[in-house]
């Protein structure tokens, strides 16, 4: 082979290393959030796990995405490590359609529709579909993903092609055939094909590359088997780089992955050439061509699966037995192990651990409000103390979501995962907010009890009602946004609209009280404090709703809607309105 060959066979490996990775980044950005919906459904049941993950290796054409994905929900709580074990070994098995897709290239015959089914014939159809779709659809779009998909699948068969196409004159060439005898060598053969795959991070890609040199009729099967069982190996390297500061059981699933492809390679080998040393395998010195690679590489990761599935339990405790137990606590603060980094690389899934962080944050500032206002008229430090605590865990939360969610807004998002994005981090900051005037109202409660201030008896009715409304649209926005309700957070601006008319009211109220001398400047200066942070909770809760709306109409201009929707022709603003006024009527005046 001359360097102009050379060049050709790298060339190809490039084409081919870029289309599958531009085909793996279509599909799992047009599954979206699937891909973690379908791992997160996981039961006990081994054989399911085993199944789920073949689909989604299949579906994103990665075992090294797949298990990386693994190691991350072991890693935030989301899985057990049992759990996982059924996904590593269904990753395995379902890696294996590459190298399926792979032996069309080996395609012969005379007919129409056998030609057309020759990568050669049908691959720049599909590239100029992709291409077509890709330049005529917006950014972000499905259409879009699709074309990425099919672009990278011509690309991927092309390189195919041209690898296959370099290596062929070295079928006649007496060095390369010495050195492939090496390979007969079942260690040399293992390590190389370890080796290689370690190095590109992806036994699909390396099975491809087997497959390219097989095409050239020069690699037997006593070359090619100890090859592929070394590739099984080489791609536990991505997932055991993955699991480096994570915590302990995370480290035990790519180190079950290890144990998994270690044990299932030296089985496999010591039956193949035990059988072979018995009774001679008639084929073993054959020339192996692209079906049969992909029919080793099926046949043993299906076996190693069959083989191990039931010893599942076995192989977590090994891995336990490895890593085991300290007694620092190595793990993070459970709520953010959600953040993991490695969801990164799958924005979908890292914007399900977003959002599931976010309601714990929600839930927590919303906890946190409601015990402040027990607070007025039943103040304790004990309560007060867990009131501080938590709006310190609140900005915690929107200290890691907020750079968490920036690093993710930096990614290739779609348009609507984006636009979470873009609520997500409008969202936290008023959670952040709320809790705040959570501590601000604990604080005015402290000094009432500090100075022995009480209200008048018609204040505190006004109070309470005041207390009702707040608590109402408090938790009308959190719920809404919990269970993405647009419905009942259109519920929440009618309600807030409410609450500013009480505040005004109560604030003229408080006025006239005091030019009577029925309440003190002192007692003012609380009271005015105390419903001016109540009126600004009611504001965030607003914020966070018209936020989700927004998002789900596609609709950016905040003071447009707000004016479009407390116009006197909405309907179901002024009947939400009259509603809630009715439910918080203050009491009469005083005379």
């Amino acid at each position: 082979m001359d360097i102009f060959g050379v060049l050709s066979l790298v060339g190809g490996l490039a084409m081919f290393l870029f289309g599958m990775n531009a085909m793996g980044q279509g599909l799992e950005k047009l599954s979206g959030s699937k891909l973690e919906i379908i791992l997160g459904k996981l039961t006990s049941n081994p054989v399911k796990s085993v199944l789920l993950g073949a689909l989604v290796t299949a579906v994103i054409q990665s075992s090294s995405a797949t298990t990386v994905m693994v190691v991350g929900f072991v890693n935030s709580g989301i899985m057990k490590l049992k759990q996982a074990v059924g996904v590593i070994m269904g990753a395995n098995i379902g890696t294996t359609m590459t190298s399926w897709l792979l032996t069309l290239t080996g395609i012969e015959g005379d007919n129409f529709f056998i030609q057309m089914l020759k990568p050669s014939s049908f691959t720049p159809i599909l590239a100029i579909i992709g291409v077509f779709m890709t330049m005529m659809t917006k950014t972000n779009s499905k259409k879009r993903d699709i074309g990425t998909i099919l672009v990278g699948f011509a690309v991927l068969m092309f390189g195919m092609e041209a690898m296959s196409d370099a290596v062929k004159p070295l079928a006649d060439n007496e060095a390369f055939r010495n050195i492939l005898t090496m390979f007969t060598n079942p260690i040399l053969g293992v390590l190389a094909g370890a080796i290689l795959t370690a190095i590109i991070q992806s036994s699909s890609a390396s099975v491809g590359i087997l497959q390219a040199v097989c095409s050239t009729g020069a690699v037997s099967f006593s070359a090619a088997v100890p090859i592929i069982m070394g590739q099984n190996i080489g791609t536990c390297v991505t997932a055991l780089l993955s699991s480096v500061g994570a915590n302990k059981n995370a480290r035990r699933a790519a180190l079950v992955h290890l144990n998994f492809n270690i044990i299932g390679t030296t089985v496999f080998m010591l039956l193949f050439y035990g059988i072979n040393a018995i009774q001679p395998f008639p084929f073993f010195n054959e020339a192996a061509s692209e079906t049969h690679i992909a029919i080793v590489h099926s046949v043993f990761n299906i076996f190693a699966t069959l083989l191990l599935l039931p010893f599942s339990n076995q192989l977590v405790k090994l891995a336990c037995f490895a890593i085991r137990d300290k007694r620092e606590d190595e793990a993070k603060e459970e709520q953010f192990e959600l953040l993991d980094s490695r969801f990164l690389s799958t924005p979908a899934v890292a914007l399900e651990q977003c959002k599931a962080v976010s309601v714990k944050m929600a839930e927590c500032c919303r906890d946190t409000m409601k015990l402040a206002i027990s607070l007025l008229g039943n103040y304790n430090e004990k309560d007060a103390e867990i009131i501080v605590d938590n709006e310190n865990r609140v900005d915690d939360y929107e200290d890691k979501l907020g750079s968490y969610l920036l690093q993710l807004g930096s990614k290739d998002l779609t348009v609507n995962d984006s636009q979470a994005v873009n609520m997500l981090l409008h969202c936290i900051n008023d959670f952040e907010r709320i809790s705040d005037h959570a501590v601000n109202i604990m604080e005015s409660a402290r000094e009432m009890s500090e100075k022995g201030l009480t209200f008048s008896k018609k204040a505190m009715e006004e109070i309470h009602i005041f207390n009702d409304a707040l608590t109402e649209i408090l938790d009308k926005a959190m719920v809404a946004f919990e269970h993405n309700d647009v419905e009942l957070a259109k519920s929440v601006e009618p309600l807030e609209e409410v609450i500013d008319n009480i505040r005004t009211e109560i604030r003229n109220r408080h006025i006239k009280r005091l030019r009577k001398g029925k309440c003190t400047i002192e007692m003012g200066f609380v009271f005015t404090d105390l419903i001016t942070n109540y009126e600004r909770v009611s504001d965030h809760c607003s914020n966070i709703a018209v936020c989700m709306i927004q998002i789900h109409d596609n609709s950016f201009d905040t003071h447009g809607y707000l004016s479009d929707l407390k116009k006197a022709n909405n309907k179901e603003f002024s009947e939400k309105f009259a509603e809630f006024s009715r439910k918080y009527a203050l009491p009469e005046k005083e005379k």
